[in-house]
């Protein structure tokens, strides 16, 4: 499975962001799809997670703001950011698992300026 997100951005904050993620090769039963975040300093944690059949999750720091969504014909999930804060601002990676295993997009830079 190869993930291609597209292309990080500048931001100001208060602003809204929409980024995608489309899989490609071995795309057959993808189940979870979803966007981590690593900031500088830190960890990479879960933005939000949305399953095969819609189920979403998401941060406690993001709930309300952001909306995670996936197109299954088009093998594709979308991160609708909103209200964006300067602490959003992190490389963003689209995960998928698919049978057990986690794939990985190449991270995309998301900058909020305040």
């Amino acid at each position: 499975v190869q993930l291609q997100a597209s292309g990080g951005v500048l931001v100001q904050a208060g602003g809204p962001l929409s980024v995608s993620c489309a899989a490609s090769g071995s795309i057959v039963n993808i189940n979870d799809m979803g966007w981590y975040r690593q900031a500088p300093g830190k960890q990479r944690e879960l933005v939000a997670m949305i399953t095969r059949g819609g189920s979403t999750n998401y941060a406690d720091s993001v709930k309300g703001r952001f909306t995670i969504s996936r197109d299954n014909a088009k093998n594709t999930v979308y991160l609708q950011m909103n209200s964006l804060k300067p602490e959003d601002t992190a490389v963003y990676y689209c995960s998928a698992s698919r049978f057990g295993r986690n794939y990985w997009g190449q991270g995309t830079l998301v900058t909020v300026s305040s």
